[in-house]
């Protein structure tokens, strides 16, 4: 087996599993462990993964996206931590945007049933979690269904969006960096995004850790564009005031 070979099967296990190790990848390529240590370096350098201690996990570009599923299965305890801190930033909002995704879906549940509130999303998810909601309305955006994320897109999306005043956008993204912004793979859901940010008069950036540093293929904001990020306390302090030295404030849970 050539490198080349040999890291197209260690991208393929990656996207597969959700993660690699070295210890594993070494005795099933047959290999030593400091020629994977290499080979994840180099597909590192190429941006198609993200070295950890001890292996890597794939990054999602235009030829790759997890699907809504597999993200269900992924950090949830974090992802349950950012999604209330999140929803505590509601402040006196009446309405207010879910971007498509788990961690979003995980915010509109936890908003408040003991007041009216209008929720716009393109997930048939939140939607689907809200539809019978005290004192919430829900507004599902038309247009194309993505089967991986199960949330619409295109230009009858945008142009929907396009007609709103929102309070507040609750946005996700496949990563985020100080030098890119804001990125995802699909150029049909930048747009959506790109559109609920400008119908918005506050924005609010949800992810874990992996998030970070990673660089997918559409970029949509800046961060200089949110009011506030919220993240867990596995990104680190350093790194958390780097990205508020941009205008967001940071929040770590």
């Amino acid at each position: 087996m050539t490198a080349e070979e040999r890291q197209r099967a260690i991208v393929r296990a990656a996207r597969l599993a959700g993660s690699v190790d070295v210890a594993a990848l070494a005795a099933d390529l047959g290999v030593a462990r400091e020629t994977v240590r290499r080979d994840l370096r180099v597909l590192e350098d190429h941006g198609l993964v993200r070295r950890t201690h001890g292996g890597a996990y794939p990054v999602e570009s235009a030829g790759f996206e997890t699907t809504l599923a597999f993200r269900t299965t992924m950090h949830v305890p974090e992802k349950r931590r950012i999604a209330a801190a999140a929803a505590e930033l509601l402040g006196d909002a009446e309405t207010v945007f879910i971007d498509e995704g788990f961690t979003p879906q995980l915010i509109a549940e936890a908003l408040p049933r003991d007041r009216p509130l209008t929720v716009v999303t393109a997930s048939l998810a939140t939607a689907g979690a809200l539809a019978e909601a005290e004192n919430t309305t829900v507004l599902l955006l038309g247009g194309r269904v993505r089967a991986g994320t199960l949330a619409t897109v295109d230009h009858w999306t945008t142009r929907m969006l396009a007609g709103f005043v929102i309070d507040l956008a609750y946005i996700g993204a496949n990563g985020i960096t100080r030098e890119h912004g804001l990125t995802t793979p699909d150029p049909a859901v930048s747009e959506v995004k790109a559109q609920a940010m400008r119908a918005s008069r506050r924005t609010v950036f949800t992810g874990v850790h992996t998030k970070f540093g990673a660089v997918s293929f559409c970029r949509f904001a800046s961060v200089g564009d949110l009011e506030a990020i919220v993240t867990s306390t596995r990104l680190p302090l350093s790194e958390a005031h780097r990205y508020s030295l941009q205008g967001p404030q940071v929040i770590r849970v």
